[in-house]
């Protein structure tokens, strides 16, 4: 179905009916008492609460071994396409160092870190990693705690701390946030769609959590099975509309060749005024971010297409706009 495919792994941990809490009990962290413990947290030296899982100790070098090879079998006989990996901080770097460049001698594959460290991202480490803060700064911002000068601040601070060629997933969801700290509607409110929209339109690559595309609105059980809805409505639509422009707009490219991002000066600090180029193409994104009603001036001049409703709509730096809470516009040339 041209989908490529890449498998949640997780090197920190496992369960603790793994085969290897048996076979190897030496790969596993103990206490004094020498007993197999749950992840701790290196900063403070205690647990994580993450009872149900037991610590990996990568102290043992059988360990690093076996882990490779996991990893290696899934590309050799299972034909994936790379991984997503689980609280890739978590474990040593000088591991992924050692362990990325034999995976990809294999195979060429994509390299997602569950983390925001950027040291992960040098050196052909991994490819993308969650774009954390800017996650937290859109919450905020939806729930009136900061302003568009906190988005600014954001994108000002991931330009010093990665590199040009990194990649940043943006999202509004993800397993833990649905599961422990609420739905979409309940952190977003009525900013949803105007963030969600956010994540595909600014530099990086959006997520789409399972349940999403079907306008989940409940938060799934995290240690037992549970459903996602499958009716489609305003939320696939939504996702659509926004993912045919991802894929087919060069302006809105995420890669290692990424388009460029350029804020457009409003006279407004709750409306969020951005272009991105790359080819000749340009998407522009106009947001009130804010939960008021706002009149503004944009720094723009030109007709372009609203591309939500697919019509022509004209800006010009010298008029004075009315936007309502929320409201959104993604103009194409």
């Amino acid at each position: 179905n041209g989908i490529y495919v890449i498998l949640d792994w997780v090197p920190n941990h496992t369960g603790w009916d793994h085969v290897w809490i048996k076979e190897h009990p030496e790969f596993y962290t103990h206490n004094e008492k020498g007993e197999i413990i749950d992840p701790i947290n290196p900063e403070t030296g205690k647990t994580w609460g993450w009872t149900d899982v037991a610590d990996l100790n990568y102290d043992n070098q059988n360990l690093r071994a076996a882990m490779t090879a996991d990893m290696k079998y899934w590309l050799q006989k299972e034909g994936i396409d790379g991984f997503r990996c689980d609280v890739a901080g978590n474990v040593p770097t000088d591991f992924w160092q050692k362990a990325i460049p034999e995976l990809r001698a294999v195979k060429n594959i994509f390299m997602l870190a569950e983390a925001w460290e950027p040291e992960l991202l040098k050196g052909n480490l991994f490819d993308m990693a969650y774009a954390w803060d800017g996650h937290h700064t859109s919450n905020k911002i939806a729930q009136g705690k900061e302003n568009v000068t906190a988005f600014d601040a954001y994108i000002t601070g991931k330009n010093k701390k990665y590199e040009a060629n990194d990649i940043l997933m943006n999202f509004v969801d993800n397993h833990d946030e649905n599961s422990w700290n609420g739905t979409i509607q309940s952190r977003l409110g009525a900013a949803e769609e105007a963030m969600t929209a956010l994540t595909y339109v600014m530099p990086g690559m959006p997520l789409v959590y399972s349940g999403n595309e079907y306008g989940l609105k409940h938060s799934l059980k995290f240690f037992e099975k549970d459903s996602i809805p499958k009716t489609k409505g305003a939320a696939w639509e939504l996702r659509a509309k926004l993912g045919k422009l991802k894929n087919e707009n060069s302006a809105l490219n995420g890669g290692k060749n990424k388009a460029t991002y350029k804020r457009i000066s409003t006279t407004n600090e709750n409306v969020l005024v951005f272009e991105r180029i790359k080819n000749n193409k340009k998407v522009i994104y106009i947001a009130n971010l804010s939960a008021e009603a706002v009149d503004v001036k944009i720094d723009l001049n030109g007709t372009f297409t609203n591309h939500m409703i697919g019509k022509p709509m004209g800006i010009s730096k010298n008029q004075v706009y009315s936007i309502l809470p929320w409201q959104y516009y993604i103009l194409t040339n």
